[in-house]
């Protein structure tokens, strides 16, 4: 079978566009940025990231060698704990392209630090990377925990059940005023549902709801 040249290979990705386990970079110009979509795809399904492609798939080539070390910093000092990702460079149409390949992290959530060095960990949904909720947090923490536990079944859990059945999507300030639990209560319950996979969330119009599977 013939081996797809340089040339095949980043045009056949480029015609995928961007997706959820793909983005496009016509440069990196801030370490701190790349960590944030290195958060996203660690924590969701993995990616790769195609450096020196501009957001309509033209080829720009990377500038300079300084992007790999942008690269370096990103995994290494801006995510904890550090992303695992390899790179290579492709050439073609004269011009260099690399991409970063992320892995899917066995240690969630990974965390990105924001301007203020604030810990900030994030999901990708489609082409978006997007701030995990405390609600996904709680669900990475609990995951710790032996799947095979017993779950306690109480007026909450039931409550939860009607409300969810109630309506199509639950959002978790809605899910407080109705069922008057404090936020972290809601948290740690709606985490607990999600982990046994009896909800889900569901990313819709800018914010996460929640809903039965």
């Amino acid at each position: 079978m013939k081996m797809p040249t340089d040339s095949e290979y980043i045009h056949a990705l480029i015609d995928e566009g961007e997706h959820q386990q793909q983005d496009f970079k016509f440069e990196i110009s801030d370490a701190r940025k790349i960590a944030k979509t290195f958060s996203a795809f660690a924590n969701t399904d993995g990616g790769r990231l195609l450096i020196g492609v501009k957001d309509n798939g033209k080829i720009a080539g990377i500038r300079s060698d300084e992007e790999q070390y942008m690269i370096e910093a990103a995994a290494d000092l801006y995510c904890f704990p550090k992303v695992n990702y390899s790179m290579q460079t492709y050439h073609v149409e004269g011009r260099n392209v690399l991409i970063v390949q992320i892995e899917e992290s066995d240690q969630k959530p990974v965390y990105a630090k924001d301007e203020s060095g604030k810990p900030l960990a994030y999901l990708r949904i489609k082409d978006e990377n997007i701030l995990a909720t405390p609600v996904h947090l709680r669900v990475w923490q609990q995951s710790g925990s032996p799947r095979g536990e017993l779950m306690e079944y109480t007026e909450r859990e039931q409550l939860l059940l009607d409300l969810l059945n109630e309506n199509n999507l639950l959002s978790l300030n809605r899910y407080c005023r109705l069922a008057h639990l404090s936020r972290r209560a809601a948290e740690h319950l709606l985490a607990k549902f999600i982990r046994y996979d009896i909800v889900e969330a569901v990313f819709e119009g800018h914010k996460f709801h929640f809903k039965l599977k």
